[in-house]
């Protein structure tokens, strides 16, 4: 699974439906997590840390909208987008789903475009770097599209990963980041890298930040790891 790409949770049993999903959604730039039943998904989610969940309302084992109500109660997963996807079109079933905390609710039969849009809408929102959107916190600007970040309208090099750290602190400012969730987030699942290799990251990333003057930050929080701001 490729370091920074957002990871979305697709939670299909029907594979035939699961393939086109997943097909799409890595074409579009996505990292896909797969499930194919409510149990599954309520073990990967906890463990995968999704940017967002793509999860069915008929599902073998645990119903989608048993799914979504118990990842909305769970403090690791209560800030996940869910889209629920469902055959049921009638109202009653669109307000049940949402309240139940699904963040959109797509009817069957759906348009890929749409359904690409609908999930890059929902990262605006929790993880904005993801779709190319322009941060920014104080004197610094990051923009996710052209890689450029400036401070006090001084342009800054940093390398791709000091941009990720940078990009994950800017998109949650105030939030402490642990290092394991940093090396979860910057670097990938499948990569072993150590912890201590954050520190000399967020080292160098503090460097170019106060190479022309200014203050530092980036703040440690002792114990639990670091924060912007």
């Amino acid at each position: 699974m490729s370091a920074g790409r957002p990871r979305v949770l697709l939670v299909e049993d029907e594979p035939a439906q699961r393939d086109l999903l997943s097909y799409n959604l890595e074409a579009d730039g996505f990292a896909v997590i797969l499930a194919s039943d409510g149990e599954e998904a309520l073990l990967v989610a906890e463990e995968e840390a999704p940017d967002v969940i793509l999860l069915d309302w008929m599902l073998p084992t645990v119903s989608g909208i048993e799914v979504c109500r118990q990842l909305k109660t769970r403090a690791a997963t209560r800030g996940v987008p869910i889209i629920m996807i469902s055959a049921r079109s009638e109202e009653v079933d669109r307000v049940r789903g949402l309240e139940t905390g699904a963040d959109d609710y797509v009817v069957k039969p759906y348009s890929i475009a749409e359904l690409l849009a609908r999930v890059r809408a929902q990262l605006r929102r929790t993880r904005p770097s993801a779709v190319g959107e322009r941060l920014q916190w104080g004197d610094i600007v990051l923009d996710a599209e052209t890689h450029r970040v400036t401070r006090a309208g001084e342009t800054l090099k940093l390398g791709p990963t000091e941009f990720r750290l940078l990009a994950t602190f800017m998109e949650k400012p105030g939030r402490v980041w642990s290092r394991e969730q940093l090396l979860d987030r910057v670097w990938g699942r499948d990569i072993y890298v150590d912890t201590r290799t954050v520190d000399v990251h967020v080292g160098r990333l503090r460097k170019i930040l106060r190479a022309r003057g200014g203050d530092d930050p980036l703040r440690t929080v002792r114990g639990a790891g670091y924060a912007l701001g």
